[in-house]
């Protein structure tokens, strides 16, 4: 059984994790596969927006317990074994990191349950969608563990400091009316159905900008992020000297005059 499906419907791509039985809890099968599919979306040049879903009641439970089968993973009495420790953790978050690094925006539509990896997915993803009953957890302190693959990096610049301790500390839920309350999500929908459409028409609406400035504009939040001002104004300015595309610009004022959809060419598929 795979991890997770993924369809496309023209630009939008819909990666659904599909282990409900498992409240979609993230296996091996998943390390190994998530990085290259989401490579090979964003190969081609033609996927414009994905949304990342979770079937059944739950989005995600977190890192399944077989992935650390074995032992293996657990082992640090050797320093060769804390090497080994280092590069799997760093394998993971690498995985992840993969979706900030895609050309595309990528949109968490999260129900029930979106705790441990499953937050490390989503703090990675550009928008957050949520259902009435979702909620978030750093689940691995409840665990005697310290989280390791993005949380503690990545939620600090999307919430207040405060609640990321709280949460880092206690391991108590965030819910998805104080998530929204606070910026992290987006938008709260009333059921999983409803949130699922708001999320693909969501997806449809930025794929239907001009390619070109949208990737631009999500490499510049994601950089400006980790520098400082000055830093990301300088980077600014090179990247749209790089992307600047007059006929994209022509394309968007004349459809907005017309009220009609633009037509923007893909982007350019990418080499090995």
């Amino acid at each position: 059984m795979t991890a997770f499906q993924i369809t496309r419907d023209g630009p939008v791509a819909h990666l659904r994790l599909s282990r409900p039985e498992a409240s979609n809890a993230l296996d091996m099968q998943f390390w190994r596969d998530f990085g290259p599919a989401l490579q090979a979306l964003d190969a081609g040049g033609d996927v414009r927006a994905l949304v990342i879903s979770g079937e059944g009641r739950n989005f995600c439970a977190g890192m399944d317990i077989s992935v650390f089968s074995g032992g293996a993973i657990l082992q640090t009495d050797t320093a060769a074994q804390r090497q080994a420790f280092h590069q799997a953790a760093r394998t993971l978050q690498a995985t992840l990191t993969r979706i900030e690094q895609v050309r595309f925006p990528v949109i968490a539509a999260v129900q029930g349950a979106c705790v441990g990896a499953g937050l490390d997915m989503v703090a990675a993803c550009d928008l957050r969608l949520v259902s009435q009953e979702a909620y978030f957890r750093i689940e691995e302190i409840n665990i005697g563990m310290m989280a390791d693959v993005g949380s503690l990096q990545r939620l600090p610049k999307a919430l207040p400091e405060a609640v990321v301790r709280e949460l880092a500390y206690l391991g108590t839920a965030l819910t998805a009316e104080r998530a929204e309350r606070l910026g992290f999500a987006n938008a709260v929908l009333p059921d999983p159905e409803a949130l699922l459409a708001a999320a693909l028409d969501m997806a449809r609406a930025i794929a239907a900008k001009a390619p070109l400035a949208i990737s631009g504009s999500k490499a510049a939040v994601v950089y400006a992020r980790d520098h400082s001002v000055a830093e990301g104004l300088e980077w600014a300015a090179l990247m749209q000297g790089s992307i600047w595309n007059t006929a994209d610009i022509l394309t968007a004022i004349q459809a907005r005059a017309s009220k009609k959809a633009g037509e923007f060419p893909d982007l350019a598929p990418l080499t090995e």
